[in-house]
């Protein structure tokens, strides 16, 4: 059994990360969405961060992330 030529590979590689990197942003996207949600019911981002053990930077950085990868929606449209 031959093996496949490098450039198929290296195309079939690339699929694969272009796949995981929109798996991942989808991730972090849901994951903004969980911190707003326990910034609602908890009241701050410092409580959400006490409450997951992590820092309020972590958790404010997380959600600003999000907000600006979103795209912006035209007001005049609404």
């Amino acid at each position: 059994m031959d093996p496949k030529p490098w450039r198929e590979r290296i195309a079939e590689e690339e699929q694969l990360l272009e796949q995981l990197r929109t798996l991942s942003s989808d991730a972090a996207t849901r994951r903004a969405q969980a911190l707003r949600d326990g910034v609602a019911e908890l009241g701050t981002i410092a409580a959400v961060a006490r409450d997951l053990g992590r820092s309020w930077q972590a958790v404010d950085q997380a959600i600003k992330r999000d907000e600006k990868k979103a795209p912006q929606r035209d007001a005049t449209t609404e």
